[in-house]
C-alpha cells in the first residue's frame, strides 16, 4: 500500500498546484487604496487620513489616502463605483457625494446610491460661516443687513458646487431672503487662500479645515451651523442664536466601497473602522478639530448597516433642501 501511494503521489502534485492557485488569497494581502475626491487639507482629505492611520495596524496592510479631486467629488466618487470589489479601492465620501449630488446633479450624476456599499461613518462635522476681517460685520445679523444693502455684490466662497457648505449658504440664503454670489473651488484649502487673502468676502466651511485661520484671526466667525455651539469655537454662535431660528445643518465623512463588496470584507472593514473611530486619539483629534464621533451605535460608533440606514435618510433629507433652495451646479 505504501509503495502504491509514493507511485501515484507524483501524478497528484499538478491537481493540488491548481488548488493552491485557485485558492484567494487571505484578505487584505497588499495595499489598500482611500480615494478622497478633494484637494489636501481640506475635511475629507483629514477624515480619510484621521482613518487610515488607524486602519493600517488593524488591517495588516498599509492605508494609502489618493487625492482625485473634481466635479464636487463625483470623479473620486466614479473611480470607485467602477473599481473591482476586491477591497482594495475605497471611497472616502462625505455628505455632497453621499447624498447631496444624487439630486442636485440630476441625469449628470456619474454614480447611483446602490453603486457603493457603506462601511462605516468616521465624523460630524458642522459648518461654520466667515467673514474677512476687513468686512464691516461682526454679526451675523450685520451680515444680513450688509447684503441686502448690497444685492448680488457681495461673494461666498466654498469647497465646491454640491458640498455641504454651499448647500448649507444656499439654505441660508433662502431663509434669509439675502442675494449673494457663489464662488466654488475644487476643495475648502484653494478657497481658504482666496479668502484669507481678502478676495472673497465671505464663505462657509467645515470647521476642521478652516479653524485654524479663524483662531489665528485671519478669518471672522459668524455662526455656527449646527444645532448647538461648537466646543472648539464656544464664542461662536449657532445660526439659530443668530438669526434664522431653527436653521441646522452639519457635514458628515465616511467610508465606503463598490458595491458587491464580498460580505466578509464588509464585515472586516466595517469592525475595523469602527475601532479606529473609539480610539481615544482619533477622538481627541476630533476635539481639537470641532468634529463629533459617529454615534451611530449605541455605544457611540458604526457599523456599516447603520451607516447604510443613515446615508438613506440624508439622500432623502437633502434632496428637500435642494428642492426648497432652488439650488444648481455652477
Amino acid at each position: 500500500m505504501r509503495r502504491r501511494h509514493l507511485l501515484a503521489a507524483p501524478a497528484l502534485l499538478p491537481g493540488l498546484a491548481r488548488a493552491q492557485a485557485q485558492s484567494p488569497a487571505p484578505w487584505p494581502s497588499r495595499p489598500i487604496r482611500l480615494v478622497a475626491g478633494f484637494p489636501p487639507a481640506g475635511t475629507t482629505d483629514i477624515a480619510a487620513r484621521l482613518i487610515a492611520e488607524r486602519l493600517a495596524p488593524r488591517l495588516g496592510q498599509p492605508v494609502a489616502v489618493e487625492n482625485r479631486p473634481g466635479a464636487t467629488g463625483n470623479i473620486a466618487a466614479d473611480q470607485v463605483a467602477r473599481a473591482e470589489p476586491d477591497g482594495y479601492t475605497l471611497h472616502a465620501t462625505n455628505v455632497g457625494t453621499g447624498s447631496i449630488n444624487y439630486t442636485l446633479f440630476g441625469p449628470r450624476m456619474p454614480v447611483k446610491p446602490e453603486d457603493f456599499v457603506e462601511l462605516g461613518l468616521l465624523m460630524r462635522v458642522p459648518n461654520v460661516l466667515f467673514v474677512h476681517p476687513s468686512v464691516p460685520a461682526r454679526t451675523l445679523l450685520e451680515f444680513i443687513a450688509l447684503a441686502k444693502a448690497k444685492p448680488g455684490m457681495l461673494n461666498y466662497g466654498s469647497a465646491g458646487s454640491g458640498g455641504s457648505p454651499h448647500m448649507t449658504m444656499e439654505l441660508f440664503r433662502f431663509r434669509t431672503g439675502i442675494a449673494v454670489s457663489h464662488v466654488p473651488f475644487r476643495g475648502a484649502g484653494p478657497m481658504l487662500v482666496e479668502a484669507v487673502a481678502g478676495r472673497l468676502e465671505a464663505g462657509c466651511d467645515n470647521i476642521p479645515s478652516c479653524i485654524g485661520h479663524i483662531r489665528d484671526g485671519r478669518l471672522r466667525a459668524l455662526a455656527v451651523t449646527g444645532a448647538e455651539r461648537s466646543p472648539a469655537l464656544p464664542e461662536v454662535p449657532t445660526v439659530a442664536e443668530g438669526a434664522v431660528p431653527g436653521f441646522e445643518a452639519t457635514s458628515w465623512f465616511g467610508v465606503q466601497g463598490p458595491a458587491r463588496l464580498p460580505p466578509p470584507v464588509v464585515a472586516r472593514l466595517g469592525e475595523a473602522i469602527d475601532a479606529g473611530t473609539k480610539d481615544p486619539a482619533y477622538r481627541a483629534r476630533l476635539a481639537e478639530l470641532g468634529a463629533d464621533p459617529p454615534n451611530l451605535t449605541p455605544d457611540g460608533g458604526t457599523s456599516p448597516e447603520a451607516f447604510a440606514a443613515f446615508v438613506r435618510a440624508e439622500i432623502a433629507k437633502w434632496a428637500e433642501v435642494v428642492r426648497v433652495s432652488g439650488a444648481t451646479v455652477d
